[in-house]
C-alpha cells in the first residue's frame, strides 16, 4: 500500500516563494488593461470643515483629463461604507461617505476623483481643483472630544458613538470585599499596519456584457463583492474581484474603503478600464489606523494573591468614521482583558470617540494587544505591592486545564459570549522558563552592565481565531488525475497555497505535486468570507476534509459504475480505486471532471495560547533599549506547517516590538497628521530586535473543529508591549520607573528616568 497521508505536521517550504524570490508575482500595479485610464484622489487638507464648493473647471481643462466625479456626480444618495462585523443600527450614522458630501472629518478624506490619460497628468489636475472648505474646530483627543469642542455629527449630540459592556460575575460586590485594589491609567498609541505594497485597483467594465471586473481584492472579496454590486445596482453575478499578490495585510488591506467603489464607479461612467496606485502618503493618512486606547482601570486581588475582578472605563479613539470593522478593537479591549487567567468579576466599559482623525479598523490583535499591556503590567503592578512573586502570582492564576470550558466575560450591545476552548497553560507556561532560563537570569534583575540595567519579564496570553460562520470549499478531480481546489479563504501573505495543498494531498491520500490550490477569485466558490481573525486555515482547510469526504464517494460511486460493484465495495489506495483485484488509477477515472463543493459551519472560536519572556537592557542616559532575548511558546492545538507557523510567530513579534518602541502616528491639536512618511514613522528593521526564539507545540486539540488546529496568525504580538513595558520597569526598579504608557521610545523613557531621579533627590 502507498499512502501519502504525511503532509500535515511537515516543515515544507511554501510554493509562493519561488515566485516571488523570482520576480514573477503579480502584483496590482503590475496589472494593466487596454485603452486604460488613471484616477488620483483629490484628499482633504482640512481637518474639519464645510465644503462650500468644489470647481474642478481649470482640471477638467488640462488636455488629457477625462473626468473630475465630486459626491454631487454619484447621485441624490452618495454611498457609503456599510459595517462588515458588528452592523448594529445605532452606528448607521457614523458610516462614511465614498467622497465627502458637504463636510469633511478629517485630513485624507476623499473629496473628488480625477481621471486622465495618464497618473502625471491627474495629478496636475488635482492642483487646478479650486476646493473651498470653512474651518470648523478640529477635535484631535479625547479631552476636545469629551468637551464638546466640536461636535463631528450634530445630530448624534455626542462624540461617543457608542459604549460596550463587558460583564462577568458582580464586580461592585467583588470590589467591596477584595483585599487589594489598585487603580492605573494606561494609554496605547495610535499605530498601523504598514505592508509592503500599498493599496491599488484596476476596474473594468464590460458594457456588452454587463460585467465589473476588479483586479486588486484582498482579505474579504466576497463581503465587498456583496457591497459593491449593491452599490451600483448590479446583479451579484455581474461583478467579480480577483485578488492578486500582496505585500501583506495585516488586517487593514482588503477592507472597504471609498476607493474600493469609486475606482469601478469611475470605470463604469467612462467606460473604460481605470487604474489607481496608492502612495505611501496616501497610505499613512487615509488606511486604516488602529490601536489608540486610554483605559482607566482597577484590579482587585486577595492577600493570598488570587485575582478577584477588573473593573474601569476605556475610551478608544475611533477617528472620523466607523469604517467594517472599526468597533473590534475597542470591544476586545473589554470583552478579552481577563486574557488567560481565572477573573470571576469583570465591569469593563469601553467608549468608542469620534475624533478629527483617520478612521481606524483593526491591525493584527486588534484590541487584544492593549488590553494585554494594560492586564500585564497591572499583574506586575500587583505582584510588587503584596510582595508575591510575579511568576507565582501568574501561575496560581493561570486557568486550569480541568476547568475547560473557561468563559470569558460577556459583551454587549452587539450581545457576543465565548469560552476558552481547550489548553494546559501551565505545561506552557513552565515551558518557557525552562527554554528561557528564568531562574539562571533572575541574578541580572536590576543589574548596571556596561551602562545598561538589565530587566527580565515573563507574560501569558490568548489568542482568538477561526471565525465564523463558514467557508466553502470546491474540489475537482481533473481527467489527468490532478486535483484543482477552489477555496474561499483569502491569501495576505500567510502561505495559504501552501498549507491547503498539504491539508488537501492528505485528505484525498493524494501526491503534493498534484494538487492545484485555486484563490482569489469570487467566481470559483459560490460564496465566501475571506482571511481575517486567524480564520482560513482552521475554516478553509475544514471545508476541504468535507469535500474530501464527498469526493472520494463520488470516486467511490463513479469507480464501481465501471467495476460492477456497489460503491461502498470499492476501496480507495492511494491515487486509484480498487475492487476485486481490479484497480482504476484517478487519471482516466472518469471523462469528465469530478466535481464536490462543501461549506464548514461553526461559530465557536479556537483558542491558541502562550507565553512569552525578555530580557532587555536599558540605558538610563539615552533611554534606548536593548532586547537581549525574547522568547514565546504557543500551543496551537495541531500544526499543519512547523515552517511557515514559525514565519508567523517571528514576524508577529517584530510587529509587536515595532508597536512596543517605534511606531506612531502623531496628530496635533488641529488634527493633522505629523507623521505622514518614514522620515517620521519609525520601523522595526531586521538589525533592531535579532534575538527572538518562537517554540510552538501540540498539547490540546481545538474540539471545535476536524483539523484540530487553533488559528495562530497573530499569538506572536498580542502580550509583547506589555512584557516590554514590565521587563524596562524591571530593568529599572531601582528608580521605580513604571511604564504606563506605549511606545517606550528613547524620549519617553529618559523622561521617566529623569523623573524619578528628580524624586528621589527631593526625597
Amino acid at each position: 500500500m502507498k499512502s501519502f497521508n504525511s503532509y500535515i505536521g511537515r516543515p515544507m517550504e511554501r510554493v509562493e516563494d519561488l515566485r516571488m524570490v523570482r520576480g514573477r508575482g503579480t502584483y496590482v500595479a503590475d496589472v494593466n488593461r487596454p485603452n486604460q485610464l488613471y484616477a488620483v484622489i483629490l484628499r482633504s487638507s482640512v481637518a474639519h470643515g464645510i465644503i462650500r464648493s468644489i470647481d474642478s473647471s481649470e482640471a477638467l481643462a488640462l488636455p488629457g483629463v477625462r473626468r473630475v466625479l465630486t459626491a454631487k456626480d454619484l447621485g441624490s444618495k452618495v454611498p457609503v461604507i456599510p459595517l462588515r462585523l458588528q452592523p448594529l443600527p445605532q452606528l448607521e450614522p457614523f458610516h462614511q461617505p465614498v467622497l465627502a458630501d458637504e463636510k469633511v472629518r478629517y485630513v485624507g478624506e476623499p473629496v473628488a476623483l480625477v481621471i486622465a490619460d495618464s497618473a502625471a497628468i491627474a495629478e496636475d489636475a488635482l492642483e487646478r481643483i479650486v476646493l473651498d472648505i470653512e474651518p470648523l474646530p478640529a477635535v484631535a483627543n479625547r479631552s476636545q472630544a469629551e468637551a464638546k469642542r466640536a461636535v463631528l455629527f450634530e445630530e448624534h449630540g455626542s462624540n461617543v458613538a457608542i459604549t460596550w459592556s463587558a460583564f462577568r460575575g458582580n464586580a461592585d460586590e467583588a470590589f467591596k470585599t477584595a483585599d487589594y485594589v489598585r487603580r492605573e491609567t494606561f494609554k496605547v498609541q495610535r499605530h498601523a499596519a504598514m505592508f509592503m505594497e500599498p493599496r491599488g485597483f484596476v476596474a473594468e467594465w464590460d458594457e456588452a456584457a454587463g460585467k465589473l471586473t476588479v483586479w486588486g481584492a484582498a482579505k474579504t472579496a466576497w463581503h465587498n463583492r456583496r457591497t459593491l454590486a449593491a452599490q451600483l445596482g448590479l446583479a451579484l453575478e455581474a461583478v467579480d474581484l480577483i485578488e492578486v499578490d500582496v505585500g501583506g495585510g495585516f488586517g487593514s488591506r482588503g477592507e472597504f474603503y471609498p476607493e474600493d467603489y469609486l475606482i469601478p464607479a469611475a470605470a463604469r461612467i467612462v467606460g473604460r478600464p481605470v487604474k489607481w496606485t496608492e502612495d505611501r502618503r496616501e497610505h499613512i493618512m487615509s488606511a486604516n489606523h488602529a490601536r489608540d486606547v486610554e483605559c482607566d482601570v482597577e484590579f482587585a486581588v486577595s492577600r493570598d494573591g488570587r485575582f478577584i475582578g477588573l473593573r474601569g472605563q476605556i475610551w478608544a479613539d475611533i477617528g472620523a468614521y466607523i469604517r467594517t470593522n472599526g468597533s473590534v478593537g475597542p470591544r476586545n479591549v473589554a470583552q478579552f482583558m481577563s486574557g488567560p487567567y481565572c477573573i470571576e468579576h469583570i465591569d469593563l466599559k469601553s467608549s468608542m470617540l469620534t475624533t478629527n482623525k483617520t478612521p481606524c479598523g483593526t491591525y493584527r490583535g486588534p484590541g487584544r494587544y492593549e488590553t494585554d499591556f494594560i492586564r500585564e503590567r497591572m499583574i506586575d503592578l500587583a505582584a510588587q505591592d503584596l510582595k508575591i512573586d510575579r511568576v507565582e502570582l501568574r501561575r496560581r492564576n493561570l486557568v486550569a486545564d480541568a476547568q475547560m470550558p473557561y468563559p470569558l466575560a460577556s459583551i454587549t450591545p452587539y450581545d457576543s459570549s465565548t469560552e476558552l476552548d481547550s489548553g494546559d497553560y501551565h505545561a506552557v507556561f513552565d515551558r518557557c522558563l525552562k527554554e528561557f532560563g528564568w531562574d539562571e537570569r533572575t541574578r541580572l534583575r536590576g543589574q548596571l552592565i556596561d551602562g545598561y540595567y538589565h530587566g527580565l519579564a515573563i507574560g501569558s496570553f490568548i489568542e482568538g481565531g477561526a471565525a465564523g460562520p463558514k467557508e466553502e470549499a470546491r474540489l475537482v478531480l481533473e481527467t489527468d488525475g490532478a486535483l484543482s481546489v477552489y477555496i474561499g479563504s483569502s491569501s495576505v501573505g500567510q502561505g495559504l497555497e501552501t498549507i491547503m495543498a498539504q491539508i488537501a494531498a492528505d485528505a484525498m491520500e493524494m501526491s503534493y505535486d498534484k494538487i492545484t490550490i485555486r484563490h482569489g477569485s469570487t467566481s470559483y466558490v459560490k460564496d465566501g468570507y475571506g482571511a481575517y481573525h486567524s480564520r482560513s486555515t482552521v475554516m478553509g482547510g475544514s471545508a476541504i476534509l468535507l469535500a474530501a469526504d464527498k469526493l472520494k464517494d463520488l470516486i467511490r460511486k463513479t469507480a464501481g459504475a465501471r467495476l460492477g460493484c456497489k460503491a461502498e465495495q470499492v476501496v480507495i489506495d492511494g491515487e486509484q480505486a480498487s475492487f476485486g483485484g481490479e484497480h482504476l488509477a484517478f487519471a482516466g477515472l472518469s471523462g469528465v471532471p469530478l466535481e464536490v463543493e462543501a461549506e464548514f459551519f461553526n461559530k465557536k472560536y479556537t483558542w491558541a495560547y502562550g507565553t512569552q519572556a525578555a530580557h532587555v537592557a536599558v540605558d538610563p542616559g539615552t533611554g534606548h533599549v536593548k532586547v537581549i532575548d525574547f522568547i514565546s511558546v504557543e500551543d496551537v492545538g495541531r500544526m499543519i506547517n512547523p515552517l511557515t507557523l514559525h514565519g508567523q510567530a517571528i514576524g508577529s513579534i517584530v510587529q509587536g516590538l515595532g508597536g512596543a518602541f517605534l511606531e506612531h502616528l502623531v496628530y496635533d491639536d488641529e488634527g493633522q497628521l505629523l507623521t505622514g512618511s518614514f522620515a517620521d514613522y519609525l520601523m522595526p528593521t531586521a538589525s533592531d530586535f535579532p534575538n527572538i526564539r518562537s517554540i510552538t507545540v501540540e498539547l490540546k486539540p481545538c474540539p471545535n473543529n476536524p483539523l484540530g488546529a487553533k488559528g495562530a496568525g497573530e499569538g506572536g504580538l498580542i502580550p509583547v508591549g506589555g512584557v516590554m513595558a514590565n521587563a524596562v520597569a524591571d530593568a529599572l526598579s531601582h528608580l521605580n520607573v513604571q511604564p504606563m504608557e506605549l511606545p517606550l521610545s528613547p524620549p519617553r523613557l529618559w523622561q521617566l528616568v529623569e523623573q524619578a531621579e528628580t524624586a528621589r533627590s527631593a526625597d
